[in-house]
């Protein structure tokens, strides 16, 4: 795996202005959990009330959650891509492996009592 780029700005913002970001960048008129730019220098930006959500939702530490889009982002920044199945899942894979040598649980395995992400109870 290449190394990520030095000096990534890490911003955590309100959601009204990754929303506006999104809105701006990428046309879609709603906040999301992580912006990730290139240029002009690299940076990845927060949505800490939609990551407080979907913390909440999966029953997950916020703490836990925000270093996983950290490692999402960054992911990002080297070229990983979630846009195909096959390209979803070897970014998936690659995040795990990365969260396990941080010590946060893989966030594709559900927490005990909690249905798998993307399957219903």
């Amino acid at each position: 795996m290449p190394a990520c780029p030095a000096g990534v700005s890490v911003v955590l913002a309100d959601d009204r202005l990754v929303r506006g970001l999104n809105v701006r960048h990428r046309g879609r008129n709603k906040a999301t959990n992580v912006l990730t730019y290139e240029d002009p220098a690299p940076e990845l930006v927060l949505a800490l009330g939609v990551i407080r959500r979907e913390a909440a939702a999966a029953g997950r530490r916020v703490a836990h959650h925000v270093a996983h889009l950290v490692v999402h982002g960054a992911l990002h920044l080297l070229g990983y891509d979630h846009d195909h199945p096959g390209d979803a899942r070897r970014m998936e894979m690659a995040e795990s492996r990365l969260l396990h040598r941080i010590g946060v649980p893989n966030p594709w395995k559900p927490p005990l009592g909690k249905p798998a992400p993307g399957t219903k109870s």
